[in-house]
Protein backbone atom coordinates (compact mmCIF):
# COMPACT_ATOMS: atom_id res chain seq x y z
CA UNK A 1 0.00 0.00 0.00
CA UNK A 2 1.50 3.60 -1.03
CA UNK A 3 1.69 6.05 1.40
CA UNK A 4 -0.36 9.01 1.26
CA UNK A 5 1.49 12.57 1.57
CA UNK A 6 1.20 16.30 1.94
CA UNK A 7 3.60 18.58 0.63
CA UNK A 8 3.99 22.33 1.31
CA UNK A 9 6.10 23.48 -1.42
CA UNK A 10 7.23 26.89 -2.77
CA UNK A 11 4.61 28.60 -4.92
CA UNK A 12 6.49 29.10 -7.96
CA UNK A 13 5.89 31.83 -10.24
CA UNK A 14 3.15 32.78 -8.03
CA UNK A 15 5.45 33.47 -4.50
CA UNK A 16 4.23 32.13 -1.55
CA UNK A 17 3.64 27.92 -0.52
CA UNK A 18 1.10 25.62 -1.81
CA UNK A 19 0.27 22.79 -0.04
CA UNK A 20 -0.22 20.06 -2.78
CA UNK A 21 -1.29 16.17 -2.17
CA UNK A 22 1.80 13.76 -2.84
CA UNK A 23 2.18 12.29 -6.62
CA UNK A 24 -0.66 15.46 -7.34
CA UNK A 25 0.37 18.53 -9.42
CA UNK A 26 -2.61 21.24 -8.72
CA UNK A 27 -2.12 23.12 -5.44
CA UNK A 28 -4.80 21.88 -2.35
CA UNK A 29 -4.49 25.64 -1.06
CA UNK A 30 -1.92 28.50 -1.76
CA UNK A 31 -0.71 30.85 1.14
CA UNK A 32 1.39 33.87 1.44
CA UNK A 33 3.99 32.45 4.59
CA UNK A 34 5.44 29.32 4.93
CA UNK A 35 4.44 29.30 8.76
CA UNK A 36 0.54 29.67 7.58
CA UNK A 37 1.02 26.58 4.61
CA UNK A 38 2.09 24.41 7.52
CA UNK A 39 0.00 25.26 9.79
CA UNK A 40 -2.75 23.85 8.10
CA UNK A 41 -0.98 21.14 6.19
CA UNK A 42 -0.14 19.60 9.75
CA UNK A 43 -4.55 19.77 10.02
CA UNK A 44 -4.93 17.93 6.44
CA UNK A 45 -2.26 15.57 7.13
CA UNK A 46 -3.52 14.83 10.82
CA UNK A 47 -7.09 14.60 9.85
CA UNK A 48 -5.73 12.03 7.05
CA UNK A 49 -3.76 10.22 8.65
CA UNK A 50 -0.96 10.94 6.17
CA UNK A 51 2.73 12.16 6.27
CA UNK A 52 3.47 15.51 6.41
CA UNK A 53 6.33 16.60 4.01
CA UNK A 54 7.96 20.05 4.04
CA UNK A 55 10.20 21.72 1.34
CA UNK A 56 12.74 24.32 1.78
CA UNK A 57 12.35 26.80 -0.73
CA UNK A 58 14.73 25.16 -3.18
CA UNK A 59 13.03 22.11 -3.18
CA UNK A 60 14.86 19.59 -0.74
CA UNK A 61 13.23 18.19 2.42
CA UNK A 62 13.12 20.26 5.58
CA UNK A 63 11.85 18.05 7.59
CA UNK A 64 8.67 14.93 7.09
CA UNK A 65 6.32 14.70 9.88
CA UNK A 66 4.10 11.61 10.19
CA UNK A 67 0.64 11.66 11.70
CA UNK A 68 0.12 7.82 10.83
CA UNK A 69 1.31 6.33 7.69
CA UNK A 70 5.00 6.38 8.70
CA UNK A 71 5.75 3.01 7.27
CA UNK A 72 8.51 3.00 9.90
CA UNK A 73 7.14 3.88 13.30
CA UNK A 74 10.14 4.55 15.36
CA UNK A 75 10.23 1.43 17.97
CA UNK A 76 9.70 3.24 21.06
CA UNK A 77 6.47 4.30 20.12
CA UNK A 78 3.56 1.90 19.86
Amino acid sequence: MARKTHHVVPGGESGGWDIKKGGGQKSIKHFDTKQDAVKHAREISKNQKSELIVHKKDGTIQNPDSHGGDPCPPKDKK
